[in-house]
């Protein structure tokens, strides 16, 4: 077997891996990215949407190239459609700004990794970790079908939800059916939608998730819905609830069906352990999307930054003690954030429809840049006095 030595070995070229080769290449170590497919980027499985704020941090420019729609806000809609919030946005979180082309956004942020020097290996999954003394010394790499040892001093996981770097390393990231969200998204064409916004439906129409429309350019969108898995009875469940959606919506049924794509996401608080001896993960492979918008794009460059750097200052001791220094800056970073919006999922996951269009009536009146937990709940009080109770840990 052939064998080759790195520093740094990343599986998966998704933006966490590519983010992680280059801010770990760029202090001068010698990074290897491998990503299974033949080609970055491709099939996409995402709704493609970001937000402008998060950028700067990690050095990235929008490219006109890898942005298919700029966005000026997110509208947010009670289950009878009769009340709507409508967010700017900064106001609106990582998610909204802009709609990309996923394809040509991979692409480029391989392209960074690779001008800082890392290498690229396309078609060459990860087979299996070489793991010696309690350490993780790199992987088998099937490059091209033929099976190769790639010996490195640290190895970053950056291979999505269904990560088996992680499992291979025996670090427990396994979800409670509670905390995955399946989903099924259409790109849509012919269809009449305000290009301006993204568009998120609550309630029953998604139990324990939602449906969203994301612009992608004239009369076009990505059109999608989310489920909780302990919601679900079987799995064409989900494409039934897409389909009575869009039977519902006149100005999706007009439309056209030109791409489908599935899969899953997490919807778990942040895991007590994503680093061991030379190993550390990033991104969806470390369980970092956002509970609430399932959105995990921005918090995948960053995470992978940060993994990226740590990898320079341990790299002569790729031991979990120093490697916790990542372990840190993910939880200072994300940790109560995530546990707050998991527990406004789980509440928001067992309200019926009723409740939810009172709840949406009160917050649609108020200017949301004054908008405040104190004001919903006199609010609330004043306008549906039963409710108070049930929405005051809520709110």
């Amino acid at each position: 077997m052939k064998r080759y030595e790195y520093d740094v070995l990343v599986i998966g070229a998704g933006p966490g891996g590519s983010m992680a080769a280059r801010f770990a290449a760029r202090h001068g170590l010698k990074v290897l990215l491998v990503e299974k497919r033949p080609e970055i980027g491709v099939p996409v499985r995402c709704a493609e949407g970001i937000s402008r704020a998060w950028m700067n941090e990690v050095e990235i420019e929008p490219q006109e190239k890898w942005i298919d729609a700029s966005i000026d806000g997110a509208k947010i809609y009670s289950p009878d459609e009769k009340s709507i919030i409508t967010l700017s946005a900064e106001q609106a979180g990582n998610e909204v700004g802009f709609v990309l082309n996923r394809e040509y956004f991979d692409k480029y942020l391989a392209s960074l990794a690779a001008e800082e020097g890392a290498e690229i290996w396309l078609k060459s999954p990860a087979v299996s970790i070489i793991k010696e003394d309690g350490y993780v010394r790199g992987a088998i790499i099937r490059k091209f079908g033929e099976e190769v040892e790639v010996r490195a001093k640290i190895v970053i996981g950056a291979d999505g939800f269904e990560s088996q770097v992680a499992r291979w390393a025996g670090i427990n990231t396994v979800l409670r059916e509670r905390d995955i969200v399946s989903c099924i998204q259409y790109r849509m064409t012919n269809i009449d939608i305000d290009e301006k916004f993204t568009h998120f439906f609550i309630g029953s129409c998604a139990p324990g998730g939602y449906v969203w429309i994301f612009p992608k350019g004239k009369n076009e969108a990505n059109v999608g819905i989310g489920v909780s898995l302990n919601k679900l009875r079987d799995r064409g469940e989900v494409k039934r609830y897409m389909d009575e959606f869009i039977e519902k919506h006149p100005y999706l049924k007009k439309g056209s069906v030109i791409q489908i794509v599935t899969g899953a996401v997490s919807t778990c608080p942040v895991p007590k352990k994503i680093v061991d001896n030379g190993i550390m993960l990033v991104g969806d492979a470390a369980r970092l999307i956002d509970p609430i918008t399932g959105g995990g794009i921005a918090n995948a460059c960053i995470s992978g930054k940060f993994a990226g750097e740590v990898a320079a200052k341990c790299i002569d001791n790729p031991s979990k003690e120093c490697l916790e220094e990542y372990q840190k800056m993910v939880k200072e970073r994300w940790e109560r954030k995530h546990l707050r919006n998991w527990f406004v999922k789980e509440k928001l996951s067992v309200l019926d429809d009723e409740t939810l269009n009172k709840l949406m009536d009160v917050i649609s009146e108020y200017d949301m840049k004054e908008i405040s937990v104190r004001a919903i709940l006199e609010a609330v009080q004043e306008k549906y006095p039963e409710l108070i109770e049930e929405f005051e840990d809520l709110l």
